[in-house]
């Protein structure tokens, strides 16, 4: 399927979704919104893809929303009520468009180079795996725009990075660089060839069984929140309806015969 402004590639068994606004350093315009979560459902769908990385063209990861969609949010309305109501609406639409990444079937991992802004973090906190260029800036922008984080960030970014950074960055709306993304976790690693490295990454991950690294993904979204207790319960049923599988076999044959396993996700 084409896109305007959202590009798809398959690589064996990785998909790349790429941002391709290059000129408006992949600033998120109205049709990029509706257009990721086609691309997401549009690639996951293949089962040949055991894991997905989203990136930028051009000089950016993305420099956040388009600014021209905020004056357009909710337009003349008939009452408060009714504008509220329509506001309400395309930020949930919004939100969606964000949620996907967290709740692809696969792994997704984030590789940001330049800027990535605003609604790049609600983005990148959404993705499981993050990894960023030294020329990388950050920052949430929302907060000297006069508005609250509205996507994911405020709440994503403090199980990422913990409370203490979420309230500075927030309150202050500071940009800050890859080095400091690292220092305090929101990103796994800075790289020079950030592509690369997220290819590397992601091409680890898809040699592994995808009924578990899926599974692994699952459990790990599906237990924020629990207690201890009730994680492990859950665990202990996830591995009992899923641990018997032929990857499980093919694991074991595979290591008796000195031979790389060949999973198929059964």
């Amino acid at each position: 399927m084409g896109y305007q402004h959202v590009e798809t590639e398959i690589d064996g068994q990785l998909g790349w979704l790429w941002l391709n606004r290059p000129d408006k350093h992949n600033a998120l315009s109205t049709d990029m919104w509706t257009d990721i979560p086609d691309a997401v459902a549009d690639l996951t769908a293949d089962e040949r893809i055991r894991c997905l990385v989203v990136a930028g063209r051009g000089p950016s990861f993305t420099g956040g929303i388009d600014l021209t969609m905020l004056g357009a949010f909710a337009g003349e309305r008939a009452s408060h009520a009714d504008r509220s109501r329509h506001i309400r609406d395309d930020i949930v639409r919004l939100q969606r468009t964000m949620t996907v990444f967290e709740e692809a079937r696969v792994p997704v991992i984030a590789a940001v180079h330049g800027y990535c802004l605003g609604a790049g973090i609600d983005l990148i906190t959404a993705c499981d795996i993050r990894f960023a260029s030294p020329d990388s800036t950050f920052g949430i922008r929302e907060t000297p725009m006069g508005l609250v984080a509205d996507v994911g960030t405020v709440q994503r970014l403090p199980r990422v990075i913990g409370q203490g950074h979420v309230a500075e960055l927030l309150f202050t709306g500071r940009d800050f660089d890859a080095a400091e993304a690292a220092r305090i976790g929101l990103v796994n690693r800075v790289v020079d060839d950030v592509h690369d490295h997220a290819r590397s990454v992601a091409t680890q991950i898809a040699a592994n069984s995808p009924l578990v690294v899926e599974g692994a993904k699952e459990v790990l979204r599906l237990q924020e929140g629990m207690t201890i207790g009730a994680a492990l319960d859950h665990m202990a049923l996830w591995n009992a309806a899923f641990l018997m599988s032929n990857d499980l076999t093919e694991a074991m044959s595979s290591f008796a015969e000195r031979r790389p396993p060949d999973y198929t996700g059964t």
